[in-house]
């Protein structure tokens, strides 16, 4: 009864797919306009702007190794700056000017999380040097959640 049922549903399926087809054809190019979007979107919610902060070009290329970074996506914005440690590995000092639920740096298959702190204010100790990644959970002036990710950087 079932395998009788199941053939009347897929003849049944098959003559409106058919009438679709007549009646509102998909359009030739609608794979590449969906994919383009899909790609656009991703685009969007990855892209951040990023701003070497004035003042401290000279640090960067000077004998102390940090960095002074602003990361900014039209809503929330992240300055971070990244100093050398003792060690050899790196400290990243942030703040964030939205409030910030979980704060997440990454690097590959490694992965740090800071605690925000007052002022939108958080810190990492002795991250390897090397490509990172900060993630953060926001809540915008909505309440909405939402993801923001910086671009790459050398921490």
């Amino acid at each position: 009864m079932e395998t009788e049922d199941f053939a009347a549903d897929a003849a049944l399926f098959a003559r409106l797919r058919a009438v679709w087809q007549e009646v509102d054809p998909v359009p030739a190019d609608l794979v590449d306009r969906m994919v383009a979007a899909v790609a656009v979107e991703d685009l969007t919610r990855e892209y951040a702007l990023l701003t070497l902060v004035e003042g401290s070009l000279a640090a960067v290329r000077g004998e102390a190794d940090t960095a002074t970074l602003q990361f900014s996506d039209g809503t929330t914005s992240v300055l971070l700056h990244v100093s050398a440690t003792d060690g050899g590995g790196r400290r990243v000092d942030g703040w964030v000017d939205a409030t910030a639920l979980a704060i997440r740096l990454s690097q590959g298959e490694r992965e740090w999380t800071a605690e925000p702190g007052e002022h939108g204010r958080f810190a990492f100790d002795e991250i390897p040097p090397g490509v990172a990644r900060l993630r953060l959970v926001v809540k915008d002036a909505t309440g909405e959640l939402r993801e923001f990710q910086t671009p790459q950087f050398e921490a």
